[in-house]
C-alpha cells in the first residue's frame, strides 16, 4: 500500500468517523466502506475500519450487513480485532428487549421547521449572565456565648491515647 493510498484510507475513515458522530449513519457508510477498500482488510488499521463499519452498518438499520462483517472480523488476523468481532457479534445477535410506548420519549424532528417559525431557547444559550451577589457572612460568635467548661472528654481520650502509647512501649 502507497503512502498516498494510506492517506487516502485515513481521510476517508475520519470523515466516517465525523459522520457517525453527527449521527448521519448512511454517509458514514459510505465513507467507512470506501476506507476499507484502500485499506488492507488485514490490516490493524483495515480491521479498525471494519470495527466502525459494523457500528455503522447497525446503526443505519443494516443488521444483516453488520452481523456478516462482525463474523469475517472474528476470523481477522488481528487479535484485537477478532475480540471486537465476536463481542460486537455476541451484541448484535442478543435478542431485543420489547420497550412499552410510555417508556420511550421521542423526539422531534427540528430540520423541517420554517424559517419563521420560533424555537424556544434554552436558558443556557442566552449569553452570558453575570454572577450572583455573593451572600452575606454570618454574623461574628459572641465569645461569652462559648461553652468554655472543662471538657472531661479531651481528658478521657488524652489518658487513653497515653495508656495506649505506654502499653505498645512496655510490650515492645
Amino acid at each position: 500500500m502507497t503512502e498516498e493510498t494510506l492517506a487516502r484510507a485515513k481521510a476517508e475513515y475520519a470523515a466516517g468517523q465525523q459522520a457517525f458522530e453527527r449521527g448521519n449513519y448512511g454517509r458514514s457508510v459510505q465513507y467507512f466502506e470506501r476506507a476499507v477498500l484502500l485499506a488492507k482488510k488485514g490490516t490493524p488499521l483495515g480491521g479498525e475500519i471494519q470495527t466502525w463499519l459494523v457500528n455503522a452498518y447497525a446503526a443505519a438499520d443494516r443488521q444483516q450487513d453488520a452481523i456478516a462483517l462482525c463474523q469475517s472480523l472474528s476470523r481477522h488476523p488481528d487479535s484485537e480485532t477478532r475480540k471486537q468481532g465476536k463481542r460486537l457479534l455476541y451484541i448484535l445477535k442478543a435478542p431485543r428487549l420489547q420497550l412499552r410506548p410510555e417508556w420511550k420519549t421521542e423526539i422531534p424532528d427540528l430540520a423541517n421547521l420554517d424559517e419563521g417559525t420560533q424555537v424556544m431557547a434554552s436558558r443556557y444559550s442566552q449569553g452570558p449572565r453575570r454572577p450572583p451577589t455573593p451572600a452575606e457572612p454570618p454574623p461574628p460568635i459572641d465569645p461569652s456565648q462559648i461553652n468554655r467548661q472543662d471538657n472531661r472528654f479531651l481528658w478521657m481520650a488524652l489518658g487513653l491515647v497515653g495508656g495506649l502509647l505506654a502499653a505498645a512501649a512496655w510490650w515492645s
